[in-house]
C-alpha cells in the first residue's frame, strides 16, 4: 500500500511512519518541520527513518500544509490512494497563547486536505482528533457516541471542527473518512511540551516540577506503539454508511455518509500522582514537587471507552502504564547520555 503521512516527523508521526514501512508499505511523509518545539528532535526522528533498513519504502516533503499549492504538489506529483493526517499544532496550554496558529495548522490546513482528496479521489481519509473534545463532559467513560460539543480550549475545538468538516465531505463527495480520538499519548520520542518529557528532565536535573490541581486528576495514558497500531487497523479498514444511523436520533460517531469516529485510549485512568511516582522509581530520583492551581481549560479525568473500536475494527492493545514509562525513561536517559 503507498500512503501519505503528514506530520512525519512529529512524535506520533515518527512511530506511524517506521511501523508502516517495516510492514512493506510505501510512505510518502510530509511535515513542515516548524518551530513549535525543537526541530532538533524533529530532524533527529527523521534520520532514524532514513537510516531505517526499510528507508527505501519512505520518501520526505517539506511541505506546508496550510498552503494550498503544497498540498495539490504534493498530491499531484505522488501516486497514493490512502492519506493519514496527523500534521496539526497540538497542545492545549499554547492554544491560549497563540490560537491563531491552530486556525492556520488545523482548521485552514485539514481543509487543504480535505479538497485534495476530493480531488484525488482518495480512497480513505484516516485523521487524528482528541479525547480534548469531550471538554465539560464529566460521565466517564468517554463514549464516542455521544456529544462532545462544549471543548474547554481553543486546541480541542480545532479538532471538533475538523470531525465536523470531515463528515461534511463523506456526506458530500461520499469522501471516506475516519477520526480517531487519541487519550494522552506518551512514550519514547515524546514532545518536550508534554508533562512526562518535562516531569522526567526536571527530576534528573533536580529542578522542581509543577503539579496542576495539587495532582488530583487522572487520565487515560495510551502508549505510543498502542495508538499506531490502532492507527495502521483504522486506515486499513475503509469507513463505510452506518446503515442503522437513524436521523431522528443520530449517534454523533457514524452517519449514513462513510463516515466514524472512534476513541483510541488504554481504558484505564490513572492518577497523575501514579504517573509521577513510576517516573521516580525508573529514574531513581525524587521529585521536588510544587503543587498549584489548575490552568484555565484543563480537564479533571478522562477514560476512554473502546468498545466501538474493538468491536467494528479490533481489540486496542493495552500497554501497562509501569512498562510504558520505564521505555520512555530509558530512551531519555539514553539519548541525552545519561549514565
Amino acid at each position: 500500500m503507498k500512503i501519505l503521512v503528514t506530520g512525519c516527523a512529529g512524535f506520533i508521526g515518527f512511530h506511524l511512519v517506521k511501523a508502516l514501512i517495516e510492514r512493506g508499505d510505501t510512505v510518502i511523509g510530509v511535515d513542515s518541520i516548524n518551530e513549535y518545539y525543537d526541530v532538533t528532535l524533529k530532524k533527529n526522528r527523521l534520520k532514524q527513518l532514513q537510516y531505517d533498513k526499510n528507508c527505501n519504502l519512505f520518501t520526505f516533503c517539506k511541505n506546508d500544509l496550510s498552503e494550498k499549492i503544497d498540498v495539490e504538489k504534493i498530491f499531484s506529483e505522488n501516486d497514493f490512494k490512502r492519506v493519514i493526517h496527523l500534521a496539526a499544532t497540538p497542545g492545549v496550554r499554547y492554544s491560549l497563547e497563540n490560537p491563531l496558529s491552530y486556525v492556520q495548522n488545523n482548521i485552514v490546513a485539514f481543509t487543504n486536505i480535505l479538497e485534495a482528496c476530493r480531488y484525488g479521489n482518495q480512497e480513505h481519509l484516516t485523521y487524528a482528533s482528541t479525547s480534548s473534545v469531550y471538554g465539560a463532559n464529566t460521565k466517564l467513560p468517554y463514549q464516542s457516541e455521544k456529544s462532545a460539543d462544549h471543548p474547554l480550549q481553543f486546541y480541542a475545538a480545532s479538532k471538533r471542527s475538523n470531525e465536523l468538516m470531515a463528515h461534511t465531505y463523506s456526506h458530500l463527495f461520499k469522501l471516506p473518512t475516519t477520526g480517531l480520538r487519541f487519550f494522552t499519548v506518551y512514550g519514547p520520542w515524546t514532545r518536550p511540551d508534554m508533562a512526562l518529557f518535562i516531569f522526567t528532565k526536571n527530576i534528573l536535573e533536580g529542578k522542581p516540577i509543577r503539579i496542576f490541581n495539587h495532582g488530583k486528576q487522572t487520565r487515560d495514558f495510551t502508549y505510543v506503539n498502542d495508538i499506531v497500531d490502532a492507527v495502521i487497523k483504522a486506515n486499513d479498514k475503509i469507513a463505510s454508511p452506518d446503515l442503522s444511523w437513524n436521523s431522528n436520533n443520530p449517534n454523533s460517531d457514524s452517519s449514513n455518509a462513510p463516515y466514524k469516529l472512534y476513541n483510541i485510549g488504554n481504558n484505564e485512568s490513572v492518577s497523575l500522582m501514579k504517573y509521577i511516582e513510576l517516573i521516580e522509581k525508573y529514574t531513581n530520583t525524587n521529585a521536588i514537587k510544587e503543587f498549584v492551581d489548575p490552568q484555565p481549560g484543563d480537564v479533571i479525568d478522562t477514560l476512554s471507552d473502546n468498545s466501538k473500536f474493538n468491536r467494528d475494527i479490533g481489540e486496542i492493545n493495552k500497554t501497562n502504564i509501569s512498562i510504558g514509562i520505564k521505555n520512555f525513561v530509558d530512551w531519555y536517559m539514553n539519548y541525552f547520555k545519561y549514565k
